[in-house]
This record gives C-alpha cells, sequence and structure tokens, in this order.
C-alpha cells in the first residue's frame, strides 16, 4: 500500500484481460466496522485476489474520503484542524485494512494535489460543455455561528411519511435511506450551537441531469446487462430513473474541499458527492503517471466497483453523469457489486453511535483474521441483510474450519509426515495407475467441475458462492480419505493408498489456490506446511491450471518434501464466546466506560488493601464459607434449553397480500394463524414472488418473534422462505394442502412448548436458523428432522439444499 505518487507501475496490456478495481472510500472521520469492511474494502479485495491468480492484470485502488462537512464535524468536536483529523484516521484506516489482509495496488487519499487537478479538470469540461447551470437555493444558515450550515451540520425530523426519524441528518435520513435537502427537515437544529437556523439565499452550480438523460439511460442499459450488475444495483437505479432525474448542487460553502475554479464561486468547495468518486481517479494518478491508460482506455480495461447499497445512485447515476458530460473516452463502470447492511447481534452496525465490533477492535479478540475473513464472506450480505452473531462465528470456525478444512489438510499432511514404518517421511509418494483407479478418478471429475462451477461463480462476483464451492472440496476429500480408508490401504495395498495420498495432497494445494481469495494467511501457512513458494499458486488457463484440476494426483510432484505439518485453526469455547458478546456489548463509548470503572474499582480497592491489615486468617476462612454457602442456597437462574421447540411455527392462510405503501421491495399480508383475527406480516418477497402468487395461499408462518415495524407497518409475525446458495432465488415453505390453518408445525423428537414471545436477547430463532434447510426431496427441515403437520410434511418448490429464514 503506498502513499507517495510513483513514477510507472502496472498499466494495461494488450492482448491481457485488463481489470481496474475499486471500493467505495471508506470515510475518514470515524473507525471502520466489520459491516464497512465486508460491504467494500474486502469483497473487492477478494476479487482483487482472484484476478491476480487467475493471470489477469489487475489493480485495486482505494483511499480514505477526506473533504466534506462529516469531516469538519469531526474536527469540531474534537478541537483539532480538518486536516490533522485525515491524518489520524487515516492511519487508522490503514492500520485496519493491513492487518485484515487487504491487497490494495494504492491506498491513497483525497486530500491530495492530484485530487485539486483531476477533480477541477472534469469541471472545466462541463463547464464548457454546458452542462452546469446556476442557481440561488435557499439554504439554512446560523446566525450564531455565522455561517451556511453544509448538510451534516444540520439535523432535524426525517419528513418522510411514515419515517418520522428525530435525528436525520440535511443530506439523508438514516434510518429510512431517504435523500434530502437540509431545507426539507422538520424542526431543524444546528449540529455545533443547537440553535434553530434561518433560511437565506445562496449561489450555487449545479449538474444538469436531466439533459445527460439519454446518454446515461443508454450507458445504464447496456452496462446493467453486459456487465452482470448485481439485482439490487438495478433496482436502486431504476427507481431514480423512474422518480425522474433533477438537477444536483455540485457546491457548497464550505472550506475543507477542492476549491471552485471560478472567481464568481472561489469561497465555495466542490459538493462531496461530486468530489469523491473522482477520488479513484486522483488516487490511480498518485499510483501511475500513465492513470489515463486506466481510466481512459474503455476498449481495453474492464471497471469493477464494490460498495454498499447506500452507494449506489453515486456510481451508477451521478458519476457516470460527470464522466458522460466530459465528452471524453472514459472507462466507465463495466460491473458493480453491491451488498445490503450486515447487522451485529441485536441490531445495526453504527460508526456514529459505535455499536458493534470495529476494525480496531478485532485484533483484541486473538481470533485470527483468516477467520474473521472467512465468517464476514460466508455471510456477506449478497441479496438481503445478513446478522453477525457471536454464535455463529464459533459454529461456522468450529464446524466448517476446524472439523472441515482443517481436519482434512491436518491428516493428510500429517500421514506423509510419519516415518517410513507408518507412512512416507515427508516424501510425496507416486501415483501410479491413478487414472485406473476408480474412486480416484471419480472424485478427479467431481473436483474438476467444482473448479469450474468456482470459476463460473467468481467471474461474476458471487464470492459467497465461490466460497462455498471452494470449501466443498474439503467435503469430497474427507469423503475420499474415509471411503478409501487409507489407513488400511497402507498396510493391505500400499501402491492405491499412494495414490490416495498423493491425491489427497493435490487437493489440499488446490484448497490453498482456491481459498487463497478469501483467506490469503492461511494460504500461506498451507504452502509453507507443503514446503512450496507462495507465488505458485496459479489458476490460470495458460499454465492449464484448470484441466489439472480433474487430475489431483497430478498437481504436485511425486518425490517432493514436504514440511511439518501444524494444526491450521483453534477451537473456540463457548466461555470465550460469552466473553467477546459481553465485551463488545453496547456502544464504543459504553465499553470504555466500563473499562475506566473497572480500572477506577480496581484502584480503590487496591489502596483500601494497602490500607487495611487483614491478620486474622481463620475469619477469612470462615467469611468465605459463609459466602460460599450463602452462594449454593441461592436459587439457580434456569434459561430454558435452546432448541427449535421454543419456536411457534404455524400453518397460516394469507388472506390478503399487497405492496407496502412505503416501501418497493415490500408486502404487506393478512395471515390466518387460527386466531380470533388475522395477523399483520410484513416480507421482503416482492423481487421473488409475484403479487398473485402471495393470495390465498397456504404458509408456515413463525408466531411468536417479537413484533417490529418495517417502514410504519408493524410486522406480528414472520413467513418462513427457502433461497438458493446466492439467494437469487427465494420460494416460501408451503405445507401440505389439506393442513389445518393454525396447527402447530412440529419436529420429530424436539417436544416442548413454544415460548410466548422470543427473547431477542437470547438468540433463540438465530441460533437455530443456521440449521434450518430443505434437503435433495425439497423437504423442509430441521438438521435431518422434517417440518411436520398431522398430515406430512412441509416443502418448497424447487430449491433443494436451501436455507430457511
Amino acid at each position: 500500500m503506498g502513499d507517495n505518487c510513483k513514477s510507472t507501475l502496472k498499466v494495461p496490456i494488450a492482448g491481457k484481460r485488463n481489470i481496474l478495481i475499486t471500493s467505495a472510500l471508506p470515510y475518514v472521520n470515524n473507525v471502520p466496522h466489520l459491516g464497512n469492511i465486508i460491504g467494500c474494502v474486502l469483497s473487492a479485495d477478494v476479487f482483487a485476489r482472484y484476478c491476480r491468480i487467475r493471470g489477469y492484470n489487475a489493480i485495486y485502488m482505494c483511499g480514505t474520503d477526506e473533504y466534506g462537512t462529516a469531516t469538519e464535524t469531526k474536527a469540531l468536536e474534537e478541537n483539532c484542524t480538518p486536516k490533522q483529523i485525515c491524518d489520524k484516521y487515516h492511519a487508522i484506516h490503514k492500520d485496519v485494512y493491513k492487518w485484515f489482509d487487504i491487497s490494495f495496488d494504492e491506498f491513497g487519499r483525497t486530500s491530495t494535489p492530484q485530487q485539486t487537478e483531476v477533480c477541477q479538470a472534469i469541471f472545466k469540461k462541463l463547464w464548457d460543455n454546458n452542462w452546469l447551470s446556476e442557481n440561488t437555493m435557499q439554504q439554512l444558515y446560523c446566525d450564531t455561528c455565522k455561517k451556511f450550515l453544509a448538510d451534516r451540520l444540520v439535523e432535524g425530523n426525517c419528513p418522510t411519511p411514515g419515517c418520522n426519524y428525530d435525528s436525520a441528518r440535511g443530506d439523508q435520513c438514516e434510518k429510512c435511506g431517504k435523500l434530502l435537502n437540509p431545507t426539507e427537515l422538520l424542526e431543524p437544529r444546528c449540529k455545533v450551537c443547537r440553535n434553530t437556523p434561518c433560511i437565506r439565499d445562496t449561489d450555487h452550480l449545479f449538474l444538469e441531469l436531466p439533459l445527460l438523460k439519454d446518454k446515461l439511460e443508454a450507458y445504464i442499459n447496456e452496462m446493467s446487462v453486459s456487465g452482470g450488475w448485481s439485482q439490487n444495483a438495478i433496482y436502486t437505479t431504476h427507481a431514480w430513473l423512474r422518480e425522474g432525474l433533477k438537477s444536483r448542487c455540485i457546491t457548497r460553502d464550505l472550506k475543507w474541499g477542492v476549491p471552485v475554479p471560478h472567481e464568481k464561486y472561489k469561497d465555495k468547495v466542490f459538493y462531496v458527492w461530486f468530489d469523491a468518486p473522482i477520488g479513484y481517479v486522483s488516487i490511480t494518478s498518485c499510483y501511475t503517471t500513465e492513470w489515463e491508460k486506466w481510466w481512459k482506455n474503455p476498449d481495453n480495461v474492464e471497471l469493477y466497483q464494490f460498495m454498499g447499497k447506500d452507494n449506489v445512485p453515486f456510481h451508477t447515476v451521478i458519476f457516470p453523469s460527470t464522466l458522460l458530460g466530459t465528452g471524453e473516452r472514459w472507462t466507465l463502470m463495466k460491473t458493480i457489486s453491491v451488498t445490503e447492511y450486515l447487522n451485529y447481534e441485536a441490531g445495526k452496525f453504527s460508526k456514529s453511535k459505535g455499536i458493534g465490533v470495529f476494525g480496531n477492535d478485532v485484533k483484541d479478540t486473538n481470533i485470527p483474521v483468516e477467520v474473521w475473513r472467512y465468517y464476514l464472506l460466508t455471510n456477506r450480505p449478497e441479496v438481503s441483510d445478513t446478522l453477525f452473531t457471536w454464535a455463529d462465528l464459533q459454529a461456522k470456525l468450529n464446524s466448517e474450519l476446524l472439523s472441515n478444512l482443517g481436519n482434512f489438510i491436518n491428516r493428510v499432511l500429517s500421514f506423509i509426515a510419519k516415518d517410513q514404518a507408518s507412512g512416507y517421511g515427508s516424501i510425496i509418494p507416486d501415483a501410479e495407475g491413478a487414472e485406473s483407479h476408480s474412486l480416484t478418478k471419480a472424485l478427479g471429475e467431481r473436483v474438476g467441475s467444482c473448479v469450474q462451477q468456482y470459476i463460473e461463480a467468481m467471474e461474476k462476483v458471487k464470492l459467497k458462492q465461490g466460497l462455498k464451492v471452494a470449501m466443498s472440496i474439503s467435503s469430497e476429500g474427507n469423503g475420499y480419505l474415509q471411503e478409501s480408508q487409507f489407513w488400511k490401504l497402507y498396510k493391505e495395498d500400499r501402491p492405491s493408498c499412494s495414490i490416495v495420498m498423493r491425491t489427497a495432497c493435490g487437493l489440499v494445494y488446490l484448497l490453498a489456490c482456491l481459498l487463497e481469495p478469501f483467506m490469503p494467511s492461511f494460504s500461506r501457512e498451507v504452502l509453507k506446511q507443503l514446503n512450496l513458494p507462495p507465488e505458485m499458486l496459479s489458476l490460470s488457463d495458460e499454465g492449464g491450471d484448470i484441466e489439472n484440476s480433474k487430475r489431483p494426483w497430478n498437481i504436485l510432484p511425486a518425490g517432493h518434501r514436504i514440511g511439518t505439518p501444524a494444526p491450521l485453526f483453534k477451537e473456540l469455547k463457548d466461555e470465550e464466546v460469552e466473553f467477546y458478546r459481553a465485551k463488545f456489548a453496547g456502544s464504543q463509548a459504553d465499553r470504555a466506560d466500563r473499562a475506566l470503572k473497572a480500572e477506577t474499582e480496581a484502584k480503590n480497592v487496591a489502596e483500601k488493601l494497602n490500607k487495611v491489615k487483614i491478620s486474622d486468617g481463620n475469619k477469612k476462612k470462615e467469611r468465605a464459607t459463609k459466602s460460599s454457602e450463602t452462594k449454593s442456597k441461592a436459587p439457580p437462574s434456569v434459561e430454558a434449553e435452546i432448541s427449535i421447540s421454543r419456536l411457534d411455527i404455524r400453518v397460516g392462510l394469507i388472506t390478503k397480500a399487497q405492496k407496502h405503501p412505503d416501501a418497493d421491495s415490500l408486502y404487506v399480508e393478512e395471515i390466518d394463524v387460527g386466531e380470533s383475527q388475522p395477523r399483520t406480516v410484513v416480507s421482503g418477497l416482492v423481487k421473488y414472488i409475484p403479487l398473485e402468487e402471495m393470495q390465498n395461499r397456504k404458509v408456515c408462518v413463525l408466531c411468536n418473534l417479537k413484533p417490529a415495524s418495517m417502514r410504519g407497518i408493524k410486522s406480528q409475525a414472520m413467513v418462513l422462505a427457502a433461497s438458493n446458495s446466492d439467494h437469487t432465488k427465494v420460494e416460501l415453505v408451503e405445507p401440505p394442502k389439506d393442513a389445518v390453518v393454525g396447527e402447530r408445525v412440529t419436529f420429530p423428537g424436539f417436544d416442548g412448548k413454544p415460548d410466548d414471545i422470543l427473547n431477542p436477547k437470547k438468540k433463540v430463532w438465530e441460533t437455530v436458523q443456521v440449521d434450518l434447510h430443505t434437503n435433495k426431496e425439497l423437504v423442509a427441515c430441521y438438521k435431518d428432522v422434517p417440518l411436520t403437520t398431522s398430515v406430512g410434511t412441509c416443502k418448497v418448490a424447487s430449491i433443494s439444499e436451501g436455507s430457511i429464514r
């Protein structure tokens, strides 16, 4: 990762795939949390690493977004200059991403001379081409602070019907996501002095998006298809177009930003939404003086951009319009990969409120970086919001990484490393006759198919699916070892055992290769144990690596000496999980207060102990005995075991379904669950199931979740649905047609009464949900037990081995 401008590094190469990768520039005024990290920088890093092992000519550009009101606000809070804030947090961001193994080719900043130069050049082209207009606008002015208030220096009540959030910012409501103008806020307040501002006229410059509409729509219609844009990006973009494009102000009354190169507006700076995406270009210009070969080369460069869903319109509407307006041949975005939100335990991650696990927290957990990366990527919110829970992290580590992946690799390498009397003395054996060894040949065909599926998923930026396919090769390996019974073969049929072990070593290398984009530190350690150099990893077409995967017994040479095997993962115990859950509860401020109080209390106790000489040891023993007796007499707090039986799942009938009045992606259903009145249920199924298919339909309904308000309508239950691995397809879980409405769905072998209401703090639903799935026969199951009614089991239409939520 570099900060200084360089002469020349990677440039596009004729005849190769040249891929330019960016992730949304993280704002510099806070420490990034895990939701930010998976939303942009980590996802982009996985794709960049994948491109490199495929042999593509790829560069990954990112940096901190440093200009704008938020920086000025933070500087006011911390009583320093905006530059000091930027210097401080840029270093924090850089340190966090370094720990996370993010492989930027350049991690820069937007507060550079290069940013000013590129930004002003683009502005001048827009001005010369008449895509800008001047207009007087009304802006909030604080008489107390004697200045116009930029968007983020104002907060008030959101004007959106049904939202009513009382801390909406002047540019956007954090609760409903609606973009706002500060003058639209109800009961506005200055964030600095808390007084009510007044409205004054001020002149500003505007980008005329309506005039650029035809150029923009032509670009969107072509590239969203050829670039395979994610559905959430397409949906958000078309929502903007449907609402009608409006002129957007590109200037602000601030000091901290890129100055406007126009005499009339010389005291203003560019608005951060105009200036920030240009940061991708200026950061590339710091990476190489030949930056135009990347950014003005649409015939030879593919641009892939990664971000969270709140950033979509800036990248699919505003930034392309800006570049199109210059009249130059810019490299416009080909593919956009968008994530929804990663939520934390019971609520949202929040930088402003300090809620969740932050980038600088993870180093204190002693949980290795490869585990964090794996968990975040298996939980990547590609289609819908996902939930971070400590229990789920524990389950993924212990069952998938330790028991599956780590167990397979350690089993293979440990056996090879045994001495010649019981193993192979650390030498990979030959595998003569592997082509005719039926078990091994069948494995090769399955592994070759998996590698093909992996590449298809990764090329479409379906990262979660790519990871799942890669991990399935480990499962194949474990099954192969078990079926071959290699420990018996070693004594009874040494040549066959040698075929199995050389093949298994090939799978170990292949796993290191496929998983390198996801867990680079894991792959480095595996290569070390294989005694191979890190640069050996390759999955290129030219090198025949894809074809070789069908013959894993040929991947590593016979006679190669491996290194020293060692366990790759360590179990995460229940008491550690409870410790971390308690440690990271509340906000960062709460945690700091707890730590300070504990430290103060410890000091006070130490001082008292120094002052008081306790001489009677017998009295101490007596007190201790009494104390333990008292504790033993206290009634134990009994918490019911977390079990599927605590869920109240019933057969329901949708009597009415309609679109949510304030949310395009939600349905509102009236569902009869056998009570005197139907329940109102809000479901995010609009993108997957047509409205007509929701009417008069029997469904499985979870009835004892705590009611939750969704865009102003309280949802009193949840409809169970299954999704495929990449969440592109969703189907309702359906009880048998003859099932009685209101009947409780049961799980044979799991008896007990359901909770009246599931306590959100106990995570009952979140814990059991990970084991809800559909099997190959399309039956909905908890673990291996079907969801059962008195007339049969519950099923889905076509999704096998899907997850249910």
